[in-house]
C-alpha cells in the first residue's frame, strides 16, 4: 500500500465531517436563509458527492484533471448557490453553505495538480466568496481573508508533502529493486565460485605442473579464471533474476554434512535430527563445502578438518576448524579487492540470506574457526 491512499481517505474522512458541519450550520441558522428547501438540496447534492469522490479518487486510474475539474465544478456550484438560499445576514453568522467542504477538492488538487494549482484553485475560491458576497450585499469580514489564507497555506503544505513523500515512495522502490539485483548477483557469484571457478583454478594448477602443452592449457584456463573473477566483483547487471526457492520439508542437517567427511574431514552432530527448511540445508552444507574447499586449496597437504554441529533452542551452529597454518591478516579483505569472493560469497553471504551470522577466528600458525549460526525460521 503506497503512501496515497491513506492520504485519499484522510481526504474523504475531511469532505464527510465537512458536510456534518454544514448541515449543523444550516439547522443553527435556519431563520436566516430565504430558501430553505434550496440549502437542502444543496446539502443533499453536497452528500452524494462526498460520496462519488471517495469512490473514484480511491481508484489511482480515476485520478485525472477530468474528475478534479468535475469535483471543483460541483464545489465553486454549491458555493455559488448560497445566494438564492440564504439572506446576506446568513454570511455574518456562518459561512457559505460549502465553505469548508470546499478545502476537500482544494486539497485534492494539491495532490493532483502540484502547488500551484493548488495555490490557483485557493485564490480562485477566494475571488469567488468575495464575489458572493458582493452579489448578495454582504459584508467582507476578516474572517473571510483569514480563511482563504489558511486554505492557501493548507494547500501550499499539502501538495509538498504530497510530492515528497512520493519521491520517497520511489526511492524506497529503485533501493528494494537495487537489494534484490544485489543478492541475485551473490547467488550467480557463489554459484560460479562453486563450479567453474574451481575447475579454472584446478586446470590452471594441474597445466603448470604437467608442463608442455598443458602449460599452455593451464595459461588460458588462468586467463579466463581472471576475466571471470573480474566480472563477479564488479556485479553482473544482466543476470536474470532467480527463481523463488520453494520451501521444502525439514531436513536433517547432518546427513549432506556426514557425506562431506573423508579421511582428514571429521563431522560431529547430536544424536538426534537437526531440523531445517530444506533451502537452509542446502545453502548451510554449501557453505561448509565452500570453507573446506579453501582449507584444500590454501592449506598444506594432510590438514585436519573438524566440523561441529550444535543444535540449539533458537538456532543451528556449524563450525568447521582447521589446524593449518591460519589466515594472515587483511588476506581476506584482500581476496575479495582482488576478486576472490570464495569467503565472502560462499560462506558469508550464504549465511547471511538465510539471515544468520558468520564469525571468522584466525591466528597465524593457530589454524582457522568459522562459525556459521543460522536462527530456526
Amino acid at each position: 500500500m503506497g503512501f496515497d491512499v491513506p492520504l485519499w481517505r484522510a481526504f474523504s474522512l475531511f469532505r464527510a465531517v465537512a458536510l456534518i458541519y454544514a448541515f449543523v450550520s444550516v439547522v443553527q441558522h435556519h431563520e436566516h436563509l430565504v430558501r430553505p428547501w434550496a440549502a437542502w438540496a444543496v446539502l443533499v447534492l453536497m452528500s452524494g458527492w462526498t460520496l462519488v469522490t471517495a469512490y473514484a479518487y480511491a481508484h489511482p486510474a480515476w485520478r485525472t484533471w477530468r474528475l478534479l475539474t468535475a469535483d471543483l465544478a460541483v464545489a465553486f456550484g454549491c458555493l455559488f448557490a448560497t445566494g438564492p438560499a440564504a439572506s446576506p445576514y446568513f454570511l455574518t453568522q456562518a459561512p457559505p453553505l460549502s465553505s469548508y467542504w470546499f478545502a476537500g477538492a482544494a486539497l485534492s488538487a494539491s495532490v493532483i495538480w502540484g502547488r500551484r494549482g493548488a495555490a490557483m484553485v485557493a485564490l480562485a475560491y477566494g475571488f469567488a466568496d468575495i464575489t458572493l458576497r458582493v452579489l448578495m450585499a454582504a459584508d467582507i469580514t476578516a474572517a473571510t481573508v483569514r480563511g482563504v489564507v489558511l486554505l492557501l497555506l493548507a494547500c501550499l503544505a499539502v501538495g509538498y508533502m504530497a510530492r515528497v513523500a512520493e519521491q520517497a515512495e520511489e526511492r524506497f522502490a529503485r533501493a528494494v529493486t537495487l537489494e534484490a539485483r544485489i543478492r541475485e548477483r551473490e547467488q550467480l557469484a557463489r554459484s560460479i565460485h562453486d563450479s567453474v571457478l574451481q575447475v579454472l583454478a584446478l586446470v590452471r594448477r594441474r597445466g603448470d605442473e604437467i608442463g608442455g602443452e598443458a602449460a599452455e592449457l593451464g595459461r588460458m584456463a588462468g586467463e579466463q579464471e581472471v576475466r571471470l573473477r573480474s566480472l563477479v566483483a564488479d556485479g553482473l547487471e544482466t543476470a536474470a533474476p532467480s527463481s523463488p526457492v520453494a520451501e521444502a520439508a525439514p531436513t536433517d542437517l547432518r546427513d549432506p554434512l556426514r557425506r562431506l567427511e573423508t579421511v582428514r574431514v571429521s563431522v560431529s552432530a547430536p544424536a538426534t535430527p537437526v531440523l531445517l527448511s530444506g533451502h537452509a540445508v542446502a545453502e548451510l552444507t554449501a557453505a561448509v563445502a565452500a570453507a573446506l574447499d579453501n582449507v584444500e586449496r590454501h592449506c598444506p597437504p594432510g590438514t585436519r578438518v573438524w566440523v561441529l554441529v550444535e543444535d540449539e533452542e533458537h538456532a543451528v551452529t556449524v563450525t568447521v576448524r582447521d589446524d593449518g597454518p591460519g589466515v594472515p591478516p587483511g588476506r581476506l579483505a584482500r581476496a575479495r579487492a582482488d576478486g576472490r569472493l570464495g569467503v565472502a560469497q560462499s560462506v558469508l553471504g550464504r549465511v547471511r540470506d538465510l539471515g544468520g551470522t558468520t564469525e571468522i577466528h584466525s591466528e597465524p600458525g593457530e589454524g582457522t574457526e568459522i562459525e556459521m549460526s543460522v536462527p530456526r525460521g
